[in-house]
């Protein structure tokens, strides 16, 4: 779509998270935009190692002409020496305001010479709300987790309640909290969720405030198929929203990170070019976290064990904590490599099973690709994902109790991967990919969303 209105004083402020795995989504849109109205101007304002991180080359071609970096404050004090907790840096990042994020757009007016008529922001970044109001201009906030796990931040304060209350020990469905959703359990929901009182973070803070925040969006944006998400769900979301747009994923190809290489650096693809179709075990386990030594010790001894081949994506300075021998035992069928190229791993016909810690854009990629997985989450959004890959869309399994041993792993493995039992799994795998493949095409409802989006912006 072109967008041939009279556009050209269009200019849309766009406010990243820049942190984990929401910089590129949010790009990815942007770009997209930024082909569908192309007079119109996009200031994405992130910090300077988050604009570093998307745009390293100036001259990049694959960022149109209408988008610009401007780059504000992290928070971090100079000098300040970060402790090991991820989410120190998130509540300093916050803790600089909309004061901060209108010196970001300061400087896009001052060098675009537009005012901002619009606003876009990850939904973390509840403050760009402010900045919208003081401007008078519409804001649409952008969830970039996976979107089931939105109803739990509008119903954080009956959760709360309910486990305040329960007996110790006591577990249960938070269907009655959580419409649409009766297969999840408060084991799977994020310790931000759960966890209040005066130890608060400004991060879980921010959580808690969705609820009252997102229904003064102009619309929502959700980054996912609606077409996946129970209906009561949605039901109860559009309940509460002004307006909510499904868009096809933001994880296309159109943004290539600066580290994927057609080249094929690490021998991935051409390894697995040698392998038997659906044959691969690819284990990933995300760039935030590490397992803790005794699950990568486990996870080296199921993958030998199993006789699987096998992808693994592990950092080289975690190598060392691998058994003795495994790498050179395992070497004609396995290949340990620090960084993968996912997205064409996932998308080859050898590939048979993800074993990933459910970070949203890891299971987007999986389910895109018809490739089952089994999930061992770790924080945040995590548990919610896996419960849905292994309850709602029975697309894969969790390893049982969140904790990897051999025996645990090569009892997922043996039933994704060949047994009987496990081909519903993946029969329902490719079944999925359909679904989200169809809903992505351009008579799909998700394009009709990109339209309005578009309308929105341009208007």
């Amino acid at each position: 779509m072109t967008n041939s209105r009279g556009d050209e004083n269009k200019h849309v402020a766009v406010f990243a998270f820049p942190f984990g795995s929401h910089l590129e989504p949010l790009l990815n849109l942007v770009i997209n935009l930024a082909h569908a109205a192309p007079n119109c101007s996009f200031s994405f304002i992130g910090t300077h190692k988050s604009n570093g991180i998307l745009f390293p080359n100036p001259n990049n071609n694959n960022i149109p002409g209408n988008i610009k970096a401007y780059s504000i404050s992290d928070g971090i004090p100079q000098g300040h020496i970060l402790s090991s907790n991820p989410v120190e840096k998130i509540d300093l990042f916050l803790n600089t305001g909309p004061h901060n994020l209108q010196e970001g757009i300061d400087l896009a007016v001052a060098d675009t010479r537009k005012r901002v008529t619009c606003i876009i922001s990850n939904a973390f970044v509840t403050d760009s709300l402010i900045v919208a109001k003081n401007l008078h201009v519409p804001w649409i906030p952008v969830w970039l987790a996976m979107s089931c796990t939105l109803s739990s931040h509008f119903y954080t304060h009956a959760i709360r309640d309910y486990c305040a209350n329960a007996s110790v020990g006591e577990t249960a469905s938070l269907g009655d909290f959580l419409p649409g959703l009766p297969m999840v359990c408060v084991e799977d929901l994020p310790q931000d969720v759960i966890n209040g009182g005066e130890d608060e973070t400004l991060f879980s803070k921010t959580l808690a405030s969705l609820g009252s925040v997102l229904p003064q969006a102009k619309a929502v944006v959700m980054n996912f198929f609606e077409e996946l998400d129970p209906p009561l769900f949605v039901q109860d979301m559009r309940s509460k929203l002004q307006s909510l747009l499904y868009l096809a994923p933001m994880i296309s190809p159109l943004l290539k990170s600066s580290s994927s290489s057609e080249e094929d650096t690490t021998g991935c693809l051409s390894w697995l070019d040698k392998q038997g179709p659906r044959s691969v075990a690819y284990v990933c386990f995300g760039t935030v976290v590490t397992p803790p030594p005794h699950e990568l010790v486990a996870a080296a001894e199921a993958l030998e064990e199993s006789g699987f081949p096998f992808l693994w994506s592990l950092k080289d300075n975690v190598k060392g904590v691998l058994p003795n021998g495994f790498v050179e035992r395992t070497s004609m069928r396995g290949k340990i490599v620090p960084w993968a190229p996912q997205t064409e791993v996932l998308g080859h016909s050898s590939v048979g099973v993800f074993v990933t810690h459910c970070g949203c854009n890891s299971v987007i990629q999986s389910i895109s690709n018809g490739v089952p997985m089994i999930c061992r989450p770790f924080f945040g959004d995590q548990g919610i994902t896996g419960r849905m890959v292994q309850d709602a869309w029975e697309i894969g399994v969790m390893v049982e109790g969140r904790v990897i041993t051999k025996n645990r792993l090569v009892k997922s493995l043996n039933l994704i991967l060949v047994a009987e039992e496990g081909k519903k799994i993946r029969e329902n795998a490719v079944k999925v990919k359909k679904i989200v493949r169809d809903a992505a095409k351009p008579e799909g409802k998700a394009a009709q969303d990109f339209n309005t989006l578009v309308e929105i912006i341009s208007t």
